[in-house]
């Protein structure tokens, strides 16, 4: 699967450009790279499906992103909430970034979500995340050790999230910026 590239907009309703703040000259789209690195980079995403009477339900969790198939992995167990809304609603939004008025960038991808029982796409997932998280999943001592074996044995269950937009929120030395990229 190669990964698309996504049509970007920047939206001057949501930035300093609009709103004639100082640096507005300075505003404008983040490119579709950067906000793909920082996915690449960022440990920990807010995860947010849908429960069956509409409530939403968010979770923190770790989730690894595949550039080259323009997919972003994660994991539950087959029990947990996010699993149970999964299975009904596979619409979910993955969310990351800093929690600063001032600096720093929020990317936001939403999507669907595809539980992958495929062998070898399974082994990608687990590739990506022991690749990002490095001893946390492969040392004995690592927080997620023995993940990888749990979801091979079909004990955790993992997804792939394709996504439909998205949405990088930008502060940058008091700059703000809004970019969407559509699929």
């Amino acid at each position: 699967m190669t990964a698309k590239q996504p049509r970007t907009e920047f939206d001057e309703r949501y930035s300093s450009a609009q709103n004639q703040l100082p640096g507005a000259e300075n505003a404008g789209a983040t490119d579709w790279a950067e906000a793909q690195r920082q996915l690449e980079e960022a440990e920990i995403f807010q995860l947010s499906t849908v429960r069956p009477d509409g409530r939403l339900h968010i979770t923190p969790l770790i989730a690894a992103w595949d550039a080259s198939a323009g997919l972003l992995y994660f994991s539950t167990g087959p029990a947990e909430q996010k699993a149970k809304n999964l299975a009904r609603d596979r619409h979910c939004a993955l969310t990351t970034g800093g929690s600063s008025l001032t600096s720093g960038r929020d990317i936001v991808v939403e999507g669907t979500a595809e539980q992958i029982t495929d062998p070898a796409a399974v082994e990608q997932a687990i590739t990506r995340h022991e690749a990002k998280y490095g001893a946390h999943m492969t040392s004995p001592e690592g927080t997620f050790h023995g993940m990888g074996d749990a979801i091979r044995k079909g004990e955790v269950l993992v997804f792939a999230v394709t996504p439909h937009t998205a949405y990088a929120f930008g502060r940058e030395n008091g700059v703000y910026s809004h970019t969407r990229y559509t699929f």
